[in-house]
């Protein structure tokens, strides 16, 4: 009997490890990912920095800019810029957002550090949208910036 408990405990550590991911969703992260590797994946991020971020919100076409943190964070404080829409991160590939957002003019994506901001990005460049960016560094790097001479 213990033999028989023992090669059952082993069989299921051989067995287990089998398990331990989901390997549809693997695959489906592995589709998703290709397109960035190599040289090009840095410039595929298309990260702006935040003076060319401000340079960008003052001049003639506006980018629309999306803020993807949460309702909470974004009470604190947010971009109050007309072009501007407040879009917690889980609700952007929701179709009712999908189409209000402009496939015709460039859309800025950012969050308090660039991260979240950069996985939003990198979903709506895969799904077709083209001229997506992310504010490197976010908020946070933008609140470095700003001055009250860079500001105007």
């Amino acid at each position: 009997m213990k033999f028989q408990i023992s090669m059952i405990l082993v069989g299921l550590l051989y067995v287990m490890p089998t398990f331990a991911y989901d390997t549809a969703l693997a695959e489906r992260l592995g589709q998703f990912y290709a397109p960035f590797a190599g040289k090009s994946c840095a410039k595929s991020l298309k990260m702006i920095k935040p003076e060319d971020f401000v340079k960008a919100v003052k001049a003639e076409n506006k980018p629309l800019i999306i803020d993807v943190r949460t309702e909470q964070e974004s009470a604190i404080y947010t971009i109050s810029l007309a072009d501007s829409l407040t879009i917690p991160m889980n609700q952007v590939f929701t179709k009712d957002i999908l189409d209000k957002l402009p496939t015709d003019r460039k859309i800025i994506v950012t969050c308090t550090g660039g991260h979240r901001a950069t996985a939003v990005a990198m979903g709506l460049r895969q799904i077709g949208f083209k001229d997506i960016f992310v504010l490197k560094g976010g908020f946070a790097a933008l609140a470095k910036y700003l001055t009250p001479k860079t500001a105007y």
